[in-house]
């Protein structure tokens, strides 16, 4: 098997973790893009959601994690009861996220299910594939909001489309290779293709945004329904 090396270094993230809600149980925040959820093995990438957290919460810990670029709600667990019943939850499909994202092009049907199956490849690392045999099986919902043109630098126009996506699963780059797989990459990501129309070198960031996240709070049993403005 081909070894894994992982020479990716984080950028220095100078934006700010935005508290949404906290108690003595959980907190949701919003990540900023261009911040890793947790440290990397490289000491040039310590700097993390967790890495920061802990100085404030001691015993919190991630029940899930959001790409690199990708910015957004995240609920962390102040300890590992309330982490355990939180990744419950997760791993059951109780939990509900819904992502704002603009892709490349016009996308033609106005809403539709991506089911490709998505797997590992040690030889492609950092990069996942589809692949119906050997892949676990992954299914993402998308509904198309807006279909519209954005005026770049040289005066040309990129057809963009917003939509709103919403994965069964949670696999690893999951939004990012469906909608690369459905023939219209997320803008600015630079692995599934978001980077190679005329015109998209420049774009600051993945347009991938964590926008909703639907729970049971493990405690009092309340419907937690949080919800983040896209910055895009």
């Amino acid at each position: 098997m081909s070894k894994i090396i992982d020479d990716f270094i984080a950028p220095p993230c100078h934006d700010e973790i935005k508290y949404i809600y906290q108690d003595e149980h959980l907190i949701l925040i919003n990540k900023p893009s261009g911040l890793l959820s947790l440290s990397g093995k490289n000491p040039q990438n310590l700097d993390s959601v967790h890495h920061r957290l802990i100085k404030i919460f001691p015993n919190c810990t991630l029940v899930h994690r959001l790409d690199f670029g990708t910015s957004g709600l995240m609920v962390i667990a102040r300890n590992k009861i309330i982490n355990a019943a939180l990744c419950q939850q997760f791993s059951q499909r109780a939990v509900t996220k819904v992502y704002h994202a603009l892709l490349c092009g016009h996308l033609h049907n106005d809403e539709g299910i991506i089911d490709a199956p998505i797997t590992k490849d040690p030889a492609l690392f950092p990069l996942m594939s589809i692949n119906a045999i050997t892949g676990k099986p992954a299914r993402s919902h998308y509904h198309v909001l807006e279909r519209f043109y954005q005026r770049l630098e040289d005066g040309s126009s990129l057809p963009l489309t917003r939509v709103r996506l919403t994965p069964e699963t949670g696999r690893t780059h999951q939004l990012r290779i469906h909608c690369q797989y459905l023939g219209h990459p997320i803008l600015g990501c630079d692995l599934y293709g978001g980077r190679l129309l005329s015109g998209t070198e420049k774009i600051p960031r993945l347009m991938l945004h964590a926008s909703e996240l639907h729970f049971i709070h493990p405690i009092s049993g309340t419907p937690i329904n949080a919800q983040c403005e896209s910055p895009f």
